[in-house]
């Protein structure tokens, strides 16, 4: 599984917002093309004002990839999203995605970065509660 490790962007005293995904693709012939799509976007995130650090897995036989990322506060996190290419890339991707989940918490800065497990954990969690509506 190709994991991009945590890259610490920028610091910050007390409580950052966390932000993780999980997505999946409906076909293993969108991988290669959501894939390069994800590290440009991952890029942008590394020089978007308040981020604090990312970190990109992709589960590529399973067509699913995993981000999470660190930020100052909210607004920075709906920044970077609103931005290009992150806003046009996902409208772009929309129509290959077979499922997404996004969950966002708050931790002390000097916790960073977040464990994949206990990433997978919260994401989990979210997924089971959506079901569950």
């Amino acid at each position: 599984m190709p994991t991009i490790p945590w890259i610490k962007t920028g610091d910050h005293d007390g409580e950052a917002v966390v932000m993780a995904s999980r997505l999946e693709v409906t076909s293993l012939r969108d991988v290669p093309r959501f894939f390069l799509k994800s590290i440009s976007v991952w890029r942008q995130a590394l020089r978007s004002p308040g981020a604090l650090g990312v970190s990109l897995r992709a589960d590529l036989t399973k067509r699913t990839f995993w981000t999470v990322s660190a930020w100052t506060d909210k607004k920075a996190v709906y920044a970077y999203a609103a931005a290009e290419p992150h806003k046009t890339t996902m409208r772009k991707l929309r129509g290959v995605m077979k499922e997404s989940t996004f969950v966002f918490w708050q931790a002390d800065a000097s916790t960073l970065p977040i464990d994949w497990t206990e990433i997978e954990c919260r994401i989990t969690t979210e997924r089971d509660a959506e079901l569950s509506r």
